[in-house]
This record gives structure tokens, C-alpha cells and sequence, in this order.
């Protein structure tokens, strides 16, 4: 029996590429599309959680978004994982810069996600668990920077289940930009376990949208509209 379609994806076997790229905001997903793909058919619209798939330079490439947080993210990358056949995710999103080295759109890659949430305890260990990216999508994007000419910061990255944090948050947030953490996300920590318990491949690459450290930050419409260099990298390495 096919466990497709899922409870949260209508989309029919074979209609995602091997390579998913997922940023949180289905207005993302829909502008990747409309940007870069060629030939974009729309495959998944469950709670207008917009999926599409297409064609860049040649290669069959699939967008879409996740939402926010770690929970719905394990939802969808599960999924695809597990019963679409998708080998590699990379998430494309917006994250808070945690390092005073760290600038407005500058472009972090996940090497590792840190996190005090609960979601890694379904898998039966009752340590702390840090995932790692895949070391072969990290490679890949570094090198796909370079040619485009946008440098990426490779390093670890802190995924919160709060955006706002009730008490004590600034006091983690010290101790975990001592320990040389970029910035903070909601989503990679998810992403990365799933990837290593389905035997698949995740990076998280992420644009600085807000700095903890100075309190700038972008517009939605700019983290909606113009992170484009984080998502070429995406493409070049899909």
C-alpha cells in the first residue's frame, strides 16, 4: 500500500526531483519558482505549503516551503525523505546573527545545529545531540560561492523551538556566542536529524536577516524578495 499522498503533501510519486530546496515561507518557494525554474509545475498545495518542480540550467530541481519551526519542518522532510524518494534538502531561509563578524545578508552554512529543544529525543537518545550537515552539500556550496563571488561563513548554528523567549534568553544567548556559534534559526536541527535517520543528505544555508549582536534588521518584503545569492548557491549545488 502507497503512503501516498501523505496527510501533507498531494503530490503524486515521481513528482518531486531528487533535490528539494525548502525555505520556510511558501511566498520564497513560489518567487524560486517563478525566478529560476523553468517549466514550474505547481505539485503540492496542502494549507498553501506551495511545492513545485521544474527545471534550472538543465536539471530537475523542486521547491518547497516548510513553514516554521522545527515541528513542521520534521513533518515535511520527513515525508519527502521517506516516501518521495528526495535525497538532498537544502534549506534556504533567514536567521539572526549570534557573532559580531557576522554582517546584514551575510550567508552562514549549518555545519552543525545546537538546540534545547526535545525533537532529538524520539530517536532514542537521551543526550544532547548536535547533527551535522551533509559534508558533501557543504563542500559543493562552498565551492558554487566562490564562483558566484559570495563567500560563505561555514560554522555551527543554534535552531530555537521560541522566537520570543521568555526569560533567560539573553544569558544563552552570550554562552552560546562564546562558544562560537553564528546565529539562531528554527529549522536546521530538525532537518539535519531526519536526513541522518532516512540515510539522506542536509545543509541549511542561511542568510543573516537581523543581528542580535548590533539589533539591525531587514524588512519581511527583503527576506521575502532578495536573499537571491543564498538562493543560487542552492541551485548551482542542487
Amino acid at each position: 500500500m502507497s503512503n501516498i499522498p501523505t496527510p501533507h503533501i498531494n503530490a503524486k510519486e515521481g513528482d518531486f526531483a531528487r533535490t528539494v530546496l525548502m525555505p520556510g515561507d511558501p511566498l520564497r518557494a513560489k518567487y524560486i519558482a517563478e525566478h529560476y525554474l523553468e517549466n514550474a509545475q505547481l505539485v503540492n498545495n496542502v494549507r498553501g505549503v506551495q511545492g513545485y518542480t521544474g527545471e534550472y540550467k538543465g536539471k530537475r530541481v523542486s521547491v518547497m516551503a516548510s513553514g516554521m519551526g522545527m515541528p513542521s519542518i520534521g513533518i515535511y522532510s520527513y515525508e519527502l525523505y521517506n516516501y518521495y524518494g528526495v535525497e538532498n534538502i537544502i534549506r534556504v531561509g533567514s536567521a539572526g546573527a549570534m557573532s559580531d563578524k557576522l554582517k546584514l545578508r551575510d550567508i552562514v552554512a549549518g555545519m552543525s545545529a545546537y538546540t534545547t529543544s526535545n525533537y532529538g529525543y524520539q530517536f532514542g537518545f537521551d543526550g544532547t545531540l548536535a547533527p551535522c550537515c551533509s559534508y558533501e552539500l557543504l563542500t559543493r556550496a562552498v565551492e558554487a560561492a566562490k564562483k558566484l563571488g559570495q563567500p560563505i561563513v561555514p560554522g555551527p548554528v543554534f535552531s530555537s523551538d521560541c522566537f520570543y523567549e521568555q526569560g533567560g534568553y539573553e544569558s544563552a544567548s552570550h554562552k552560546l556566542m562564546k562558544l562560537g556559534v553564528l546565529c539562531v534559526e528554527m529549522e536546521a536541527y530538525a532537518l539535519y536529524l531526519n536526513a541522518a535517520a532516512a540515510g539522506k543528505n542536509a545543509l541549511a544555508l542561511l542568510t543573516i536577516s537581523d543581528s542580535i549582536v548590533t539589533g539591525e534588521a531587514l524588512p519581511a518584503e527583503d527576506r521575502q524578495n532578495t536573499f537571491t545569492k543564498m538562493m543560487e548557491i542552492a541551485l548551482e549545488i542542487a
